[in-house]
């Protein structure tokens, strides 16, 4: 197989990987699932039109750290009375995912995928049993290194929404944050496959 014919397949390939792709973003009450409550999911597709999700879940448990709800101005008390309890929030969850990727796994991705996946993963797996995107998850950060050749400190959320969604600050809302981060992640998607196209 010559090379031509082996990148249209890989730019195939990557494509219909895309179509399969959900950006998640969690606002959580601390750093560890095993300690602290997940607070609100957001999540949307890579590609337009863009197809959401948005939850905010009841607390299973009251610690917090303060600057945690600074950031996300989610209050334990108010989730007690208006949040979806954590079982039907993450049925919730799994039902919108075969909805929008009906016929094949979802792929999580996430900026600073490793943060938001333990508290998914870990709350999928206490209420359901069972973790509807497997163990693997797409991380933009690494991504955007390889594509710019730039270091860590250079993959800051920074330095990634300048180049792709005008240097927009996260609003620590769990659905515009993943909105914004889809829009980062379709940027370098493109790039790569611009970039591989001319090779």
């Amino acid at each position: 197989m010559n090379k031509s014919i082996e990148m249209t397949n890989t730019l195939q390939e990557l494509q219909a990987e895309i179509e399969t792709m959900v950006m998640v973003d969690v606002e959580t009450a601390g750093p560890a699932p095993s300690l602290y409550p997940m607070l609100s999911i957001g999540a949307c597709t890579i590609l337009q039109p863009r197809k959401t999700f948005y939850i905010e879940l009841q607390p299973d448990r009251m610690a917090a750290v303060t600057e945690a709800l600074a950031v996300s101005h989610l209050a334990l008390e108010d989730l007690l009375k208006s949040g979806t309890p954590p079982l039907e929030a993450m049925r919730q969850f799994e039902s919108w995912l075969e909805d929008q990727i009906p016929s094949e796994k979802p792929i999580f991705t996430a900026f600073n995928a490793p943060f938001d996946w333990m508290f998914i993963n870990d709350y999928f797996i206490r209420y359901l049993g069972h973790n509807p995107f497997g163990h693997n998850a797409l991380d933009v950060r690494p991504l955007f290194m390889g594509l710019r050749g730039v270091s860590w400190a250079g993959s800051s959320m920074r330095m990634v929404s300048h180049h792709y969604i005008e240097s927009r600050s996260l609003t620590h809302n769990a659905l515009q944050d993943a909105l914004d981060q889809a829009d980062m992640l379709a940027g370098i998607l493109n790039d790569l496959m611009t970039r591989s196209a001319e090779e």
